[in-house]
């Protein structure tokens, strides 16, 4: 007796196959991943261009930053020029030439009031001398295994 596939009735015609085949979604899938993971490294390279020549062009030369110092004393500096309140933005805008848009880096020591930097920022932003940025140095992060965590407060201190 010859035997016959599950797919073919007993007269011979065909039926439909109720599930469904996966095997070439994966494989579709699978070309598809290679493709992307070949390509996108080269997405994100630069590509080479070689500019051309001038004998007119200039070298464009970084401008010095504006660096106002404010010490823990309440002295204020602009470079090493030492500065009262009053001079400070005759001093900026001499230094900026004028413009209004540069930035201006503040650096207050930690132990400075806070009245004196306030007053700083203050003289500035009445002049429209708004765009100022204030120096920090970053906190060190704690490597594992080892570095201590950073100190907590005091007792008696708010927020204990």
């Amino acid at each position: 007796m010859h035997t016959r596939s599950s797919s073919t009735r007993s007269d011979g015609a065909y039926r439909t196959q109720a599930e469904i085949n996966v095997t070439p979604l994966v494989d579709v899938m699978l070309v598809l991943l290679i493709v992307f993971m070949v390509t996108a490294p080269l997405l994100t390279a630069g590509l080479h261009v070689e500019l051309p020549q001038t004998k007119a062009a200039r070298t464009l030369k970084p401008d010095k930053p504006v660096i106002l110092t404010i010490s823990k004393d309440g002295a204020i500096s602009l470079g090493e020029e030492e500065l009262s309140l009053d001079q400070v933005v005759s001093a900026v805008m001499r230094q900026t030439g004028g413009d209004l848009s540069k930035t201006i880096h503040l650096q207050a020591d930690k132990a400075a009031s806070h009245g004196a930097v306030v007053a700083v920022l203050d003289v500035l932003a009445a002049h429209a001398l708004t765009h100022i940025a204030i120096i920090t140095n970053p906190v060190a992060v704690p490597q594992p295994g080892g570095t201590p965590a950073p100190p907590s407060l005091p007792a008696g201190e708010p927020g204990q």
